[in-house]
């Protein structure tokens, strides 16, 4: 057993020693290569092309925020029948707890889509 042991150790410390060399070896890097002019000219035309044409496809400011402000209208409302049906549920014994969790969860996906979308738009980067 012993025998067996230091054999397992001794092929594993050969194992490491071999290893070494490749742990020395220092990675290889790409040199630039300098673009010529004719492939950096088209490269240009090619970045504008795609600047103006996001720049078509851009929301305007006020378009952003009514939609902001009609997404906040909507979460406001949805809370308010969560709300509603909740009381309803407590107070009044109504058995309204599917209707109830069916809002809940709207709301909390209506909500989360509110803070993504304001911080896509709105929060400087």
């Amino acid at each position: 057993m012993k025998s067996l042991k230091n054999s397992v150790y001794s092929v594993i410390g050969m194992l490491l020693l071999a290893s070494l060399p490749i742990l020395s070896v220092n990675p290889a890097y790409a040199e630039e290569a300098a673009q010529s002019g004719e492939s950096a000219q088209i490269l240009q035309s090619f970045n504008q092309q795609h600047k103006a044409a996001e720049h078509e496809k851009a929301i305007p400011e006020k378009e952003k925020k009514q939609i902001m402000f009609l997404l906040g209208v909507l979460l406001f409302v949805m809370v308010l029948i969560t709300g509603g049906l909740g009381l309803a549920m407590g107070l009044y014994a109504k058995p309204l707890f599917v209707p109830h969790m069916v809002f809940a969860a709207l709301s909390i996906t209506l909500a989360c889509v509110h803070a993504i979308v304001g911080l896509v738009w709105f929060y400087p980067f």
